[in-house]
């Protein structure tokens, strides 16, 4: 079973940054497509980033050229660079992955999300 520990979020002013880490429980990470999610209150969970085995990365259009998101195979952790933070990017955060080395089908596994706050 494969575990995702979210860490990193926390309360900060608009156009600063945050950076999100999930590290995961099993060496199978390296061949695992991940991703971020997030949920504000009220709205459905999106995925803001996702990026395959190889490194390739696709970003939603409302985070593009503001989030980074990257991998560490030797730590088998997923990271998501925050820049230019603004009120409306107030979520739930969401580490997930597919067994897949691409981002395809549904998630196979969820962490327990951490909340990031954008103050204005």
């Amino acid at each position: 079973q494969v575990q995702l520990v979210e860490s990193g979020g926390g309360l900060v002013q608009a156009g600063g940054s945050l950076r999100l880490s999930c590290a995961a429980s099993r060496t199978i990470f390296s061949s695992n497509a991940m991703g971020w999610y997030r949920q504000a209150p009220g709205k459905q969970r999106e995925l803001v980033a996702s990026i395959t085995s190889g490194g390739e990365t696709n970003y939603a259009d409302s985070v593009k050229g503001r989030f980074t998101i990257s991998r560490d195979n030797n730590k088998s952790t997923v990271y998501l660079q925050m820049n230019s933070l603004k009120s409306e990017d107030t979520a739930v955060y969401y580490c997930a992955a597919v067994r897949s080395s691409f981002w395809e089908g549904g998630v196979d596994y969820w962490g327990k999300g951490t909340l990031v706050t954008v103050s204005s």
